[in-house]
């Protein structure tokens, strides 16, 4: 950060700001949409979001990319990685993106592992 002064921007530059303080309350409001959001898809479950898109609910698609987004969201407002350096950016986002898809790379087999060890009959399903 070259000149310590914090853009006072949001969604590119699409909503600008006047002061620190209405940005915060502008972040805010747009994390506390999304998880309102997600609190309301969670409650009501809508049916049509309940079939299968690539081996999960879409439902739980909706979810996991709401939560990348407010945790990128809240990464790159709220811990300053806007104002940083494009190395360092790309640092921060390039291995998280890596770490993500490991982990869900893991998730995927772990659990096809476990559910072949149950349809099979080695263990009963009786949890």
């Amino acid at each position: 950060m070259a000149d310590n002064t914090h853009k006072l921007e949001i969604f590119r530059g699409l909503l600008k700001f006047r002061s620190n303080q209405s940005k915060i309350w502008g972040v805010l409001i747009f994390l506390s949409i999304v998880t309102i959001i997600e609190v309301v898809l969670g409650i009501v479950k809508p049916e049509v979001l309940m079939n299968i898109f690539l081996g999960a609910k879409i439902i739980n698609w909706i979810f996991i990319i709401l939560t990348l987004v407010k945790a990128y969201y809240i990464a790159w407002d709220f811990m300053h990685l806007r104002d940083e350096t494009s190395g360092l950016q790309a640092s921060v986002v390039i291995t998280l993106i890596f770490l993500i898809a490991y982990l869900v790379f893991i998730l995927l087999v772990e659990g096809n592992y476990i559910f072949d060890v149950m349809y099979e009959g080695f263990v009963s399903w009786n949890f």
